[in-house]
């Protein structure tokens, strides 16, 4: 490629493309490694001669090594998002959010690539922190194999910062929405399956009474501060929650829908599903000490921009 690519793991997906997007539109050149169980093609503008995209798995040690070669930086968001699926089937999900981690490492270390961007969860937490705003030094309990794979992962990212001179900037996103988000997927957002059913007229179900609180944040402020954590000079040690220390129910998300639709199908309750955590709500400090985040984009906008209206 022309100049030195930042190769993006996962960049097929829902958060990689945009932030492929996003690199494109800065004049960077763009590899991606997606393997496309859940990426897509369509995902991606393959007609420009800056984006390279190879069919791959990051569990494959010796494709990525090559890939790595004449990098600037990475991205590594390829992950089996699927906290359901790791707990089914814990060593093929183990293959890709932990051993792809490592074979990441490895690849930057043999290729002397420094900066890594790794998306981590507020799944590393578990049920601690429940009700308030949860910091970076909540003690972790991840309660899944899909948690205890990214808590791993951010533990050898720092062993190799270590000794290796790695720079890792390690990410525990909240809940983040927006389009290209695979409403079909086991661990799509509730945003995304509220908006799809919405809009076919199906019936909704919530899971709970609904006063349960999530922490949102859209797709383009978030890509705007992985952008940064690629570009800026320096990153400094240590994970960042992603959220906006902001809590919002699911009844309060039915009405930002309702708001955009101008209506909304049948809605039903059930259960809570075990193991749902009530609240989760972000505290964002470090956050906005180390970048430049965006004025949050309102969650009536977002939605109406998940809609396409």
């Amino acid at each position: 490629m022309a100049d030195s690519p930042i190769l993006i793991t996962g960049g097929a997906g829902f958060i990689g493309s945009h932030l492929t997007d996003a690199l494109l539109a800065k004049g960077h050149s763009v590899r991606v490694l997606d393997n496309l169980s859940t990426g897509r093609r369509s995902n991606l503008p393959l007609e420009n001669p800056r984006l390279e995209l190879i069919e791959g798995d990051v569990a494959d040690a010796a494709l990525l090594a090559r890939l790595m070669a004449g990098c600037k930086a990475v991205a590594h968001l390829a992950a089996v998002a699927s906290v359901q699926a790791s707990v089914d089937d814990p060593v093929a999900t183990h293959q890709s959010n932990f051993v792809g981690t490592l074979n990441v490492c490895e690849a930057m270390r043999l290729q002397g690539v420094k900066r890594v961007l790794f998306a981590s969860s507020a799944a590393v937490y578990g049920q601690n922190g429940e009700g308030q705003a949860i910091d970076e030094e909540t003690p972790k309990a991840p309660l899944t194999p899909y948690a205890a794979d990214k808590l791993a992962s951010e533990h050898y990212l720092d062993f190799y910062r270590r000794q290796h001179g790695l720079e890792p900037a390690v990410f525990r996103f909240f809940n983040i929405f927006g389009p290209r988000q695979d409403p079909s997927s086991p661990y799509s957002g509730v945003i995304s399956i509220f908006t799809e059913r919405a809009l076919a007229g199906l019936p909704i179900t919530v899971f709970g009474d609904g006063e349960q609180t999530r922490d949102f944040v859209y797709i383009g402020d978030l890509v705007q501060v992985l952008v940064q954590a690629l570009e800026q000079p320096a990153v400094e040690a240590g994970a960042v929650n992603v959220g906006l220390n902001q809590a919002t129910s699911l009844k309060q998300l039915l009405a930002a829908i309702e708001g955009v639709l101008g209506g909304l199908p049948a809605i039903t309750y059930a259960a809570p599903r075990a193991g749902d955590i009530r609240h989760s709500r972000a505290c964002n400090a470090r956050l906005l000490q180390r970048f430049d985040f965006p004025q949050a984009t309102p969650l009536g906008v977002g939605v109406a921009r998940l809609l396409g209206r």
